[in-house]
């Protein structure tokens, strides 16, 4: 048996909109305050972790070109799975560099699990389908 669900084709690309609009702010403060943002993760609890990738200053410049491409890319509803996980993979070390470990900061990084439930609505349903 198989379930029909309707959704509002406005309400997905208002999803899309809202949720690419952190990607592309982040991504240009990653550019424009890339000392700022190296501070920010070098004074992370899990500071670790980014220094396991490679060295921060080039993680955050790499970080904030793929947050613009890809956030651009999935605001235009082009290959918005592909972006939506592309994202995610992003956003995941940023969440456990930065946000894990702030337990006086909680807001970050729930916010940061709410951008998960809007990038796994993407991931998980197939939108093209949904806006015919």
């Amino acid at each position: 048996m198989t379930a029909t669900l309707s959704i509002s084709r406005r309400s997905i690309q208002l999803l899309r909109v809202f949720v690419s609009g952190i990607f592309l702010v982040a991504g240009t403060n990653h550019l424009l305050h890339i000392d700022k943002t190296v501070q920010r993760v070098e004074s992370a609890s899990f500071k670790g972790l980014a220094y396991f990738f490679g060295d921060p200053k080039w993680l955050v410049i790499l970080s904030g070109i793929v947050m613009l491409t890809a956030g651009f890319i999935f605001l235009m509803g082009y290959k918005t799975k592909w972006a939506a996980l592309i994202l995610m993979a992003v956003l995941i070390p940023i969440t456990l560099t930065v946000q894990v470990g702030q337990i006086t900061t909680l807001g970050p990084l729930f916010k940061n699990i709410a951008i998960f439930g809007g990038l796994l609505f993407f991931i998980l349903n197939d939108t093209i389908t949904l806006l015919k």
